[in-house]
């Protein structure tokens, strides 16, 4: 009986009811073993987990010019529509189909043919590329160094898989490559959203000594001032007086109140943090290749206290809090402030306060700091906004994954 479900999908489209035959992958697909040299119509290309068959970068052309011509090198052959894997990535999800075209790669790739008589390229895609699929694959690795172990293209093609009719797997094919076109699109669209705030950032704060941004809003015409931090923010250690609890305890990495329930809470620990008002900005020391020296966080979501091991800083001048939130967290602003005001550990910067304090930037009045604010914050509900919808898309991808195949 249990036999009998499996060769029947949860999902299905209308009018199929036939059941889905086993077969062994190897009548599916077969290997491609031929190898020629790089060349105009066959060029050199890579094999990556993120992008499947991709040319190669710009590094490796530059280790080119190094190396010395290797144009009579062979390599493996893969077209259009193979099906290729990694075997020893194939855990990291290293399998794809070729959507490149002609090209020849490294010998440790495999690349099959498609058998078109059984089955669709985009179709047998989907199947291979599922994690239970994977899953299965993987019982076959060998090799006694994790890293180093890797599925043989004889175990793999050995496998029994169950496939419908090509009627059906051309349905199921268009179905999902209509998906992914979708999320792509939507995918496209973040990341110019996101190149759109990355260039605003740029654009909309004055660089490299200048009195002006390159962009502004209209209306705007007065130079920027430069302001020593000392004369908009004052050091705070406000210690905690019980006030608050461990619910309000703030992240100063993520910027959200911890719900975490194994917090130490006695009251003697509990006044050993340092209370972090709205407004308040906090000094997060470590390094990381978008902040080298750390980086500041403005305090957005409301008064809660965090670990003393935090500088906090408050204002005492008008400000626009969304303004502030991006201006104290742009590295292109911040970078040359915090290198001549931190001291350097292995992994954490530490804040030499009195020396940050004499730091100077430039700010706008403040009107212009809510326009920009406004902006850079649309821009960033746009972002979430359309983060939600690419998330939701690939869940009902996996969702659809598993239930329309056996």
């Amino acid at each position: 009986m249990k036999d009998n479900q499996a060769k029947y999908p949860q999902l299905r489209f209308k009018g199929f009811t036939d059941p889905w035959e086993q077969r062994k992958l190897q009548e599916v697909l077969r290997e491609r073993n031929n190898q020629q040299p790089q060349s105009m119509e066959y060029p050199l290309v890579s094999f990556t987990v993120e992008n499947g068959v991709t040319p190669k970068t710009d590094r490796y052309e530059r280790e080119q010019l190094v190396v010395g011509d290797k144009s009579s090198k062979k390599y493996k052959v893969t077209v259009l529509n193979d099906i290729v894997y990694n075997p020893a990535n194939l855990k990291f999800g290293a399998i794809s189909r070729n959507k490149y075209g002609n090209a020849v790669f490294s010998p440790i790739y495999i690349t099959f043919l498609v058998n078109n008589d059984v089955t669709t390229p985009e179709f047998i895609e989907m199947f291979v590329t599922r994690n239970d699929f994977i899953k299965r694959a993987l019982k076959y690795q060998q090799g006694t160094v994790y890293e180093r172990q890797s599925v043989s293209p004889t175990d793999l093609l050995a496998m029994n898989v169950y496939l419908p009719g090509k009627s059906e797997q051309e349905k199921i094919g268009s179905f999902f490559q209509q998906l992914d076109e979708t999320i792509a699109l939507h995918q496209r669209k973040l990341d110019l959203l996101k190149e759109q705030k990355k260039g605003y950032l740029q654009k909309m704060f004055p660089q490299n000594g200048a009195k002006v941004p390159e962009l502004r809003f209209a209306g705007f015409a007065d130079a920027w001032v430069q302001r020593e931090f000392g004369q908009m923010y004052k050091k705070v250690n406000e210690k905690n007086d019980l006030t608050f609890s461990k619910d309000q305890i703030i992240s100063v990495a993520n910027m959200y109140f911890k719900t975490d329930a194994a917090t130490r809470s006695d009251d003697d620990y509990m006044k050993t943090y340092n209370i972090f008002r709205l407004g308040d900005i906090a000094f997060e020391g470590n390094r990381s290749k978008h902040f080298a020296y750390g980086r500041f966080v403005e305090n957005t979501i409301g008064d809660g206290i965090v670990s003393h091991v935090f500088d906090v800083f408050r204002p005492f001048v008008d400000y626009d809090l969304t303004y502030w939130k991006y201006a104290i967290h742009n590295e292109r602003v911040m970078g040359r402030i915090l290198m001549t005001a931190t001291t350097s550990s292995t992994m954490m910067t530490n804040l030499v306060a009195k020396d940050f304090l004499k730091r100077s930037m430039m700010v706008p009045e403040l009107a212009e700091q809510k326009k920009i604010g406004e902006l850079l914050s649309t821009l960033d509900k746009l972002i979430a906004a359309n983060q939600r919808k690419l998330d939701l898309l690939k869940e009902q991808k996996k969702g659809f994954l598993q239930k329309m195949f056996v």
